[in-house]
């Protein structure tokens, strides 16, 4: 038998010094969860900077030939016993002020290791050849891929200097502000009060959406005068970093450098100020304490942990709470449980993967479901510490949860959202993720799991003349609107107005111990679905003219796993996205046998085909010829002049050159003026629907479906909520609708129980958290994040995604 020394030499030529551009992994192994600090450590390949556990490592020899790893292990060292926990100042983890995770610290060891036969080599040592000590020295002294593609903190972005700081107009109107005693000058509200840094104006802040907070007299005094800077009092001290000032153009909270000079000006001495107000941040922070979220979270009940198969927590990577909520109800499902678990081992996804298993999806799906289901990593944290140098082992009531890093970089390639460190919606990464692996499985449906939640839908369309249309599409989710007049709960609601009537009066806020929600059964937003409406301007190929027609949908098949969206969100007036404060009573079983679509009646008469042509062309837009004729003696292109008349709706020659500038490098600046009624879309109302969260795609398509109108793109938004995912659409009016659409799909009877809720607790789907809650082994079971425990009192009113099972007769 070779010497260790010797066996080294013979493979060097399977050892490479990395380059800067090569991406190496040592924190995490690429099929498991397995870490360094795992019982058997991670191993290094020193050919291609891949990490395996040692489970995994023997295959990837065995599928690559390439004998030479790095070992690395890490040893936890002992913490005193008396270690002190920190206070968080700043809504992030793992940072200075943030939140103290109370991290253990690791010693870390090396060695070379040469398989198959484990053979081991000390690691430094001089006597290794010199390649493998350059090697090794480069992978240790790298920053690892796992770190580079997540930010180790959650935290707020960091906060600009405000443009309008320096510049800032004060005006001298004699007023100087007291050191305490503020009150808003449009109302009596005595907290949450903003000084305008321009004219000296004390006025209380934004009114919260469920009534709290102030009466928006701060926001509304900068719409009337355009004073752009404002200051929270109570949040001034000799420590100015830490005052709050807000930029109402910018929409933020910002730096103003020259603070202490703004102050002055109104006769402030910051240096004398106590601090009594929570700034923006921190109130972020003392929402954790609301009711909501102390209800979603059950916080304060005694939630038993539980461990095993299964029961494996998510490690929050940052915001990413929607794909954990929603990924924990996924694989509770058996066709997702059978496709990457039962029926398929880590060894097969491996073999299958390309060259790098980091990039495959399937690889990583199943690194995921075996990192779930096996129960592996589901294990009880054991805490050892030093107690006189006697080591003390405890067992912990949490787990450790594992970090999906590596699914979160494969899911989010085709995303740039999903990338991100933001908070995200969780219905549309969930159908972003079922279109991926539909994707995945192009050519193979019948093993494709996300079918089980694919289901057909049929749009019936009556005529005035009495003829009808039928129009199919395929969709994953049912989206319900919430009609707030069938709440049962009618009296109750109006005692609550008058008594909250009565306490603004009087300048009091309503306790959450007093609000109290419409209720409203879900039974009644299944119907709102179900019931006709009436459609204004339908061109009826019948009577060749437009009139009024009346559509009711129903479905044309049962999907294995039916997920209801509660459309919680709509618009207020002036575009603001508001959260419906409702309750859905939602029962443990329901019943939709009676929303099948009955598909075209013998009795029934189809519209007849539409003729080319026929229906009258709507009117290309047109360019106010003088506005154009003046913006080309400037020297611009006629054909742009035109775009920037149609698209700014003929205001003026100002707004039309202010559209040209900021569009000259428009890819399609010079195309031709879209023809027959296709709508130029105007790119300030992109970005005014930008501003509500939504997709840039999205909104485009809702502004071309909607002729530009900014109300009814909104509408369309919130009326195709599947927008953003390819699905197929079959339209027709022939007799014999193609069933190709309804191919294989999964059907059944319209019996479901109720298997899993996700919570979302926020003022936005883009903000705030999200909790799953899901029925296990007959019993309900939270999943928040990396913490899983038996639920006490699972918030099934509060849902905004539910996931209902079929029942099999």
């Amino acid at each position: 038998m070779l010497d260790p020394m010797e066996l080294l030499r013979s493979n060097l030529s399977r050892v490479r010094i990395p380059e800067p551009t090569n991406r190496i992994y040592k924190q995490e192994c690429c099929i498991s969860f397995d870490t360094p600090r795992s019982e058997g450590g991670l191993f290094v390949d020193m050919n291609t900077f891949l990490a395996f556990g040692k489970d995994c490592v023997g295959w990837n020899y065995e599928k690559t030939g390439n004998p030479v790893y790095l070992h690395i292990k890490q040893a936890k060292v002992l913490a005193p016993e008396d270690r002190p926990l920190k206070k968080p100042t700043l809504m992030a983890i793992g940072v200075d002020g943030g939140f103290d995770n109370n991290e253990p610290e690791y010693e870390e060891t090396h060695s070379i290791v040469l398989l198959p036969d484990y053979v081991t080599l000390p690691f430094p040592s001089v006597e290794l050849p010199e390649k493998v000590r350059l090697a090794v020295d480069s992978i240790l002294m790298a920053e690892g891929a796992e770190k580079k593609e997540q930010l180790a903190a959650w935290t707020a972005d960091k906060k600009q200097t405000s443009v309008y700081a320096v510049n800032l107009q004060q005006i001298d109107n004699g007023i100087i502000v007291p050191s305490s005693g503020w009150k808003c000058s449009k109302c009596d509200k005595r907290e949450n009060l903003w000084l305008n840094l321009t004219d000296g104006t004390i006025l209380c802040g934004r009114k919260n959406w469920d009534g709290t907070g102030g009466n928006n007299h701060a926001i509304e005094h900068y719409k009337a005068t355009g004073y752009p800077l404002a200051v929270k009092l109570g949040t001034i001290t000799a420590d100015l970093e830490g005052a709050d000032v807000f930029s109402y153009p910018e929409d933020d909270s910002v730096l103003d450098p020259l603070l202490a000079q703004h102050l002055a000006f109104f006769g402030i001495d910051f240096s004398s100020l106590q601090k009594t107000e929570m700034t923006t941040a921190e109130r972020e922070l003392d929402q954790n304490t609301n009711f909501d979220w102390n209800r979603i979270q059950e916080s304060g009940q005694e939630v038993e942990p539980i461990f095993g198969p299964g029961y494996t927590g998510l490690v929050n990577l940052g915001n990413s709470c929607y794909m954990a909520a929603t990924m924990q109800v996924v694989f509770s499902t058996h066709s997702f449980y059978s496709g990457y678990y039962k029926n398929q081992s880590l060894k097969t996804a491996f073999e299958k993967a390309p060259a790098d298993p980091t990039v495959d999806l399937n690889m990583q799906l199943t690194k995921l479901a075996h990192g779930l289901l096996s129960g592996k990593y589901s294990v009880p944290v054991t805490e050892e510490k030093d107690q006189t140098n006697a080591i003390t082992p405890t067992t912990n009531s949490k787990q450790d949860g594992i970090p999906p890093r590596m699914f979160k970089a494969v899911i989010a390639a085709s995303h740039p959202e999903f990338s991100s460190m933001r908070q995200q919606d969780a219905l549309e990464f969930f159908l972003h993720f079922l279109d991926q692996v539909e994707r995945a499985h192009g050519g193979k449906p019948e093993i494709d799991p996300a079918r089980s939640f694919k289901f057909g839908i049929e749009d019936r369309i009556l005529c005035s003349s009495g003829k009808v249309a039928y129009n199919r599409r395929l969709d994953y989710i049912l989206s319900l609107n919430i009609p707030l007049h069938e709440a049962t709960n009618k009296e109750e609601l109006a005692a609550f107005q008058k008594l909250k009537a009565e306490k603004i009066s009087e300048g009091k806020d309503v306790s959450n111990d007093e609000i109290v929600r419409p209720r409203v059964p879900l039974e009644a937003c299944l119907a709102s679905f179900s019931s006709p409406e009436e459609i204004q301007d339908f061109y009826s190929t019948a009577l060749k003219a437009k009139t009024t027609a009346v559509k009711s949908a129903g479905l044309t098949s049962f999907p294995d796993y039916l997920v209801l969206h509660m459309r919680k969100f709509v618009m207020e007036a002036g575009w603001v996205p508001k959260k419906l404060d409702v309750y859905i009573d939602v029962p443990d079983i329901i019943d939709i046998s009676h929303m099948r679509s009955k598909g075209l009646q013998h009795e029934e008469e189809l519209l007849p085909e539409s003729v080319p042509g026929e229906e009258e062309e709507p009117s290309k837009p047109v360019a106010d010829e003088s506005i154009v004729t003046q913006l080309v003696s400037m020297g611009f292109n006629h054909l742009h002049c035109q775009k920037a008349a149609i698209n700014t709706s003929n205001a003026g020659v100002e707004e039309a050159m202010n559209w040209l500038l900021s569009h000259m490098d428009d890819p399609d600046i010079d195309a031709p003026i879209s023809q027959g009624g296709q709508v130029v879309v105007d790119q300030s109302k992109v970005d005014m629907l930008l501003s509500f969260g939504f997709q840039e795609e999205i909104a485009r398509a809702a502004l071309k479906a909607s002729g530009g109108d900014i109300e009814k793109a909104t509408d369309w938004i919130f009326n195709n909520p599947g927008a953003s995912v390819s699905t197929d659409m079959d339209a027709t009016t022939s007799e014999t609708i193609p069933a190709a659409a309804d191919a294989g799909l999964p059907d059944g009877g319209g019996r479901y129980r109720l298997i899993g809720i996700v919570s979302h607790i926020g003022t936005s789907t883009l903000c705030g958290h999200y909790v799953a809650h899901i029925f296990k082994d007959g019993r309900w079971v939270i999943f928040n994040d990396a913490k899983v425990g038996a639920s006490v009192n699972p918030p099934k009113d509060m849902g905004y995604l539910y996931f209902f099972e079929r029942l099999n007769s």
